[in-house]
Order: structure tokens, then sequence, then C-alpha cells
């Protein structure tokens, strides 16, 4: 393509196939349904529901009944033209163009969608290359595909995504390990009472915790693998899923002079520090804040589009709470601004539990709404200050 043609200077180019590029799409669309729109992505470039990955071995699902929309599909739906199963080399700045393994790509502005890895941890031992991770649809069918047919399966990490798999591994009838180095699950979301609760129903749905303790080494004997933790107990297990984290996927950014922090810095306007480059979803730190949930995304998204189309706007973020993804036991967390200061405090309601964060003059600055108390997500979800005003 002519880099000088007039299209190809206002041709917006997302990089990036997961929720936060193709949402950017939609809100564009909504807005102009007539400039130009490239999407590249190394996935093929299908739409399906990344959320979907912790909760779709309950409900029997493989990887290819997540894909809503295949990417010929999206194409069609979004006007645009989808270059999928391609890998971005290098971003040149200078000359607005992206090295593509399908050749270079020029850009008017261009919006980096590339979501966060799964945290690797170095482990040791003769099974550590065995240690899976799911962070796509390609990683949930090679997991599906490596848990069919047997029963145990440990967890590394009790944070969000491993107490959703957890619980939909026991739901698939799975005997289920979880080892967190925290004394807690959801240590970074729950006060310790909540946190005991959500404990006590995974436990009864047949959850083992092995908490203040990590993985030293990991073998396979046989047919299994054998997991030695620093407490010095040992599990047995056919397969290791590993689900201690994410970390925003920033090298492409860093390598092209782009700031970066935690992730990929941006102002309000989700602008990096080199005009005509913007960020969103899981890779982009605004004001310090990284947000890997759907609702800062859907929210990112609104603001972006009419951004990149000359109608500057800037992002703000409402108190946005996230569900956890637990049946055994409903759970919705808001949680208070890190440095914030107050305390939590508890109440058992039947059927559930509610937490409160207040500031010293009574304020509501976070919650934890538990079973029967998650009705009162929209009323305490007013009283809470903004994210980003």
């Amino acid at each position: 393509m002519d880099q000088t043609t007039p299209q190809s200077q206002s041709a917006i180019v997302i990089i990036g196939s997961g929720l936060a590029g193709y949402t950017v799409i939609r809100e564009i669309r909504k807005l102009d349904k007539a400039v130009p729109i490239t999407l590249v992505t190394r996935e093929p470039g299908y739409f399906y529901s990344k959320p979907m990955l912790s909760t779709a071995l309950a409900s029997k699902k493989e990887a290819a009944q997540l894909i809503s929309t295949p990417a010929d599909g999206m194409a069609t739906q979004l006007e645009m033209t989808v270059l999928g199963e391609c890998d971005v080399s290098s971003i040149n700045p200078s000359s607005q163009t992206i090295h593509t393994s399908k050749g270079e790509v020029p850009y008017g502005k261009l919006v980096m969608a590339l979501g966060a890895d799964q945290i690797r941890l170095p482990l040791q031992g003769s099974a550590a290359n065995e240690v899976i991770t799911v962070n796509d649809l390609e990683d949930y069918a090679r997991f599906r595909n490596a848990i069919n047919g047997k029963k145990k399966v440990a967890i590394l990490g009790a944070g969000l995504i491993g107490c959703e798999f957890a619980n939909d591994l026991v739901l698939g009838g799975y005997e289920v390990d979880v080892i967190d180095l925290a004394p807690q699950a959801l240590g970074r979301l729950l006060p310790e009472a909540a946190a005991l609760e959500l404990q006590e129903k995974l436990s009864a749905a047949g959850v083992r915790w092995h908490l203040s303790t990590t993985v030293q080494v990991i073998d396979r004997h046989g047919g299994s693998l054998q997991v030695t933790l620093a407490n010095g107990n040992i599990i047995s297990c056919d397969v290791f899923l590993s689900a201690v984290g994410l970390k925003p996927r920033i090298e492409l950014a860093k390598a092209c002079g782009i700031s970066t922090g935690t992730g990929i810095q941006v102002n309000r306007e989700l602008e990096t520090n080199i005009k005509n480059i913007f960020a969103i979803g899981d890779c982009a730190e605004v004001d310090g804040l990284v947000l890997p949930y759907v609702m800062p995304i859907m929210q990112a998204a609104r603001a972006l589009a009419p951004t990149l189309i000359g109608q500057t706007t800037a992002l703000t973020y409402p108190a946005m709470p996230v569900m956890v993804k637990t049946p055994a036991l409903a759970t919705i967390v808001s949680p208070p601004a890190n440095g914030a200061e107050g305390k939590w405090t508890t109440s058992p309601i039947e059927g559930g539990m509610e937490s409160r964060f207040e500031s010293t003059n009574g304020k509501l600055l976070g919650f934890v709404l538990m079973g029967t108390a998650t009705a009162q997500r929209g009323a305490l979800t007013k009283e809470l200050p903004a994210i980003l005003t």
C-alpha cells in the first residue's frame, strides 16, 4: 500500500483482537461508518469472550464453542480489514508504519490492544516444562486436551483466575489443590473475613487449599506429577495449572521509544508519549492504574473511539465493581484505591456477608458483597467515589 495515500493517512490500525481491540472498533463504527480500519492480530481474528475461559469447563464447552463470530464475520460486520495470524515485529513512528509478517502496514492512528501474558514463575524439577497457563482460546484447547480423562489438577495461584478455575474444575468433577504464598485467597482484593468465607464455600465444593507456601519442585513420576511444597507437603496431580497473575505486554511499545511502567503509559486520552499511538486494555497504564477487567475496557473504548476520529475525549472511570465467577459463593468486590486510609468492617447477613471499607469519617471507599448481599451492588456502588474523575 502506498504510504502517501489519503486513505492510509486517515486509517486506524488496531493491534490485538481481544475484547479491547474489538470493542474500540465497535465504538468507532457507531460514530463513523467510513473511516478505514485494519485489525492486525497474531490470533486468527475470531471473537470470543475471554472471561469465559475460566468458567467453560463445567458447562462442557470445547474451545471452538466459545467462538461467537469467526474472523470473516467480524470483518463483514464491522466493515474492516482483518490481518489474522500476523505478527507485528516493530513500529516506525516517523513513517507511521508497522512492520508485520504480512508486510508493512501504514497508519494514521495506531491503537495497541496487546493484552497481557500470564506470569510464569521459574519452577524447578523435571516437569517444570509441563506447567500450563491459560490466556487465550488456543491455551484453553490445550488445557482441555491435557485434563481429558484425568482426575487431579493443581493450581498455583489463589487470585481471581485461580479461584475461578478451581470452582469450575470441581464442578466438572475434578479434584483440585490450590497453592498460594499468601495466607488467604484473593489476597489483593478481599479482607480476611471475606476470604475465609470464600475459602470455606470452595472447600465444601471440594477445593483443597495450601496457603502460606509455594512450589519448590515439580517432577514427573510415571503417569503423574509430584509437586513438593516449601512446607514439605507433597501433592500428586495429573495436570499443573499456573495462574499467578498477568503481566502487560509492553515490549513492542518499549522498542520504539514509548514510555512504559507496569503497562504502556498513556494520558487520559489514552495516547502515549508518541503522537498518534494509543494503548487500551490489559496492556495500558492510565494514571498509574492497570485494570485488567471488562468494565474498565468498555469505559476506555467509549472514550477512545471519538478521540480517534477527531473528537478528543478524556477517559473517566466511575466505581466499577468486579464480579468473581465462583458459583460456590457469588462475590462482587470493589477494592479501595491503593493507599486509601480506613478499615474493613464485616457483617454476616442471612445467606451472605457484607464487608465495607470506610474512611475515618465513615465514607464508603470499597466493598465486598457475598451471597444474598450481592443484591446491594447497585446501591453501594452509588456511594463509592469515582476511580478517575
